[in-house]
């Protein structure tokens, strides 16, 4: 009798295997409070290394971290009105604390303009506050009423930016280069996620902004998932807080502002872009755990093998971690490390000592299993110098699959309907936005199909939404 597999497959149910390896490989679990989610360590260190990349990423443009209140008082959100329409389902207000009704509810942030804006007010006097670049690592509350986790759920965890320059053009360039520098890059040289890179329509941008700057993945199932997003707010905030400065000539002038984030929600996209039948498969330079060595069994001189090449592969180096639990199954260890994705397995036993050898499995070409992949024998004494390359051979390989998968599922089309046929077929969809408009971004709406992004002809980000040979990218989405 067949043994049944440790994950749904793909093929079979891609939503019911996202949820098998969010569970198998202890990322997250649901939260008591429904639409919350427990983020578990090995998640959670995931996050920790997206932090790390971003955040240095972040602060090389000069943007500095600070904090502000997680509630924000009701009134503050009727001064812009496009914003508060775009959030008002979202809600989650603060009506009683202490045993006593508030005398004003206090909503609990969806995200912080508001809040940021009112102090921005203050700390912005003259041209020489600006421009003024903001950071904060938090969590904010958006109540969800399908969750799912990592992808929509009522709490997540994020980076929002916000910014304050003098001039348009500033707030302009600024934008665009959190949007490339920072989120593109890190997504293709940490994440190894092929992206596409693009301008929001009307119908698509962020409550209050005058454009939003994102970046689009496909996931394994052919569905897009909005990666991070970069927007120019204008003035708009500006004046509904009255953020001036003194200019050089002696006018007071209203600021122009930034403002951008990415969430945990990459988590999810990690799993559902990268993710195969066996389980995760992090890129290796995002990995908390590169390699982890095994023992195969619990004789001395095999434990003693295993711990002295875990130190010498971390001189090298290599995020490593020595698995030396020899009270546990090795097969059971061995999948639990493959569920979880961990790039390279090195397994050590007692004939490998004698060969002067190891057991190398490569998660990212293909694991253990019949698919692909397998186990290669190697000098345990070349392991310090061959693994850095094997690891970034293998960064290289994730990207160009995710790339692969896009363009192999991207039609070029000419109707709507051959849009809608190719989104719900489970691809992407190109198509000139002079054919498609407002109007037919519309009827794409009726058939669960949206306008991912606008991209110049040459796959650059467009300066205008209107401009002569803007290309539509269509998909069905997370």
């Amino acid at each position: 009798m067949a043994k049944a597999p440790v994950l749904t497959p793909r093929a079979v149910d891609f939503p019911r295997w996202y949820q098998d390896v969010i569970t198998k490989a202890e990322l997250a679990e649901n939260g008591p409070v429904r639409g919350t989610m427990v983020i578990r360590p090995y998640g959670y260190g995931l996050w920790e290394r997206m932090q790390a990349e971003m955040d240095a990423r972040i602060k090389a443009t000069g943007t500095q971290n600070a904090y502000f209140p997680l509630l924000i008082p009701q009134s503050y959100l009727a001064r812009e009105a496009d914003h508060v329409e775009g959030f008002a389902p979202e809600l989650a207000v603060v009506t009683h604390g202490g045993g006593k009704e508030l005398e004003e509810p206090a909503v609990v942030r969806p995200t912080s303009e508001m809040i940021v804006n009112d102090y921005f007010s203050r700390w912005v006097q003259s041209y020489r506050d600006l421009p003024l670049l903001i950071n904060q690592w938090a969590n904010v509350v958006r109540w969800e009423l399908r969750p799912r986790l990592f992808l929509r759920t009522s709490e997540f965890l994020w980076q929002e930016g916000h910014t304050a320059h003098a001039t348009y053009e500033e707030a302009r360039d600024f934008a665009a280069h959190i949007h490339r520098r920072v989120y593109e890059d890190f997504m293709l040289n940490v994440l190894a996620m092929d992206v596409v890179a693009g301008r929001k329509t009307a119908r698509e941008r962020f409550a209050g902004a005058v454009n939003t700057l994102t970046l689009e993945g496909m996931m394994g199932d052919g569905k897009a998932l909005q990666m991070a997003t970069s927007h120019e707010l204008g003035q708009n905030f500006a004046k509904a807080f009255d953020t001036r400065y003194l200019s050089r000539e002696g006018r007071r002038e209203l600021v122009w502002q930034t403002s951008w984030g990415s969430t945990t929600r990459m988590i999810g996209a990690l799993v559902m872009m990268h993710g195969d039948d066996d389980g995760l498969r992090v890129p290796p330079r995002l990995a908390r755990i590169q390699a982890v060595v095994l023992a195969v069994r619990g004789d001395e001189p095999v434990l003693a093998k295993v711990r002295e090449l875990g130190d010498r592969l971390g001189e090298a180096g290599v995020r490593v971690h020595v698995d030396d639990r020899t009270d546990t199954p090795f097969g059971r260890r061995a999948v639990d490390w493959e569920l979880k994705g961990v790039p390279v397995r090195i397994e050590i036993g007692p004939r490998d000592l004698e060969n002067g050898t190891a057991m190398l499995a490569r998660r990212i070409p293909g694991g253990t299993s019949a698919a692909g992949g397998g186990k290669e024998a190697v000098p345990l004494d070349a392991l310090p110098e061959l693994l850095p390359a094997i690891l970034e051979e293998d960064q290289a390989l994730l990207l160009r699959q995710s790339r692969e998968r896009r363009e192999a599922r991207t039609a070029e089309v000419s109707t709507i309907g051959e849009a809608v046929e190719a989104a719900t077929a489970g691809g992407w969809a190109r198509i000139p936005w002079s054919v498609l408009g407002e109007e037919g971004e519309a009827e794409l709406a009726d058939h669960a199909v949206t306008v991912r992004c606008l991209v110049a002809e040459d796959g650059s980000v467009p300066d205008d939404g209107d401009a002569p040979g803007n290309v539509a990218v269509v998909a069905r989405a997370y």
